[in-house]
């Protein structure tokens, strides 16, 4: 399974990120204790919500939708 997962910051609530992954646990761990630059200034992050796709594909052709403007628009409306 491949997993597309949105994460929020739990300082600065407004602050979020989208990602994908294969391994899900592992991944948060890794930007909770700051190994990615660009979400280590907003950690502690908190799982707001992940999707199982089948496929490597479909996930990032998922993933790609939720950072395009329309995505973000769901996003925020239903998923957070």
């Amino acid at each position: 399974m491949h997993y597309v997962y949105l994460l929020q910051s739990q300082n600065v609530p407004k602050h979020r990120y989208v990602g994908s992954s294969a391994n899900l646990r592992s991944r948060l761990l890794s930007h909770n204790a700051g190994q990615n630059p660009s979400t280590a200034p907003f950690r502690p992050w908190l799982l707001a919500a992940y999707f199982a796709f089948p496929t490597t594909s479909k996930a990032l052709a998922f993933e790609s939708y939720l950072k395009s403007g329309s995505g973000r628009t769901f996003a925020k409306r239903h998923l957070y």
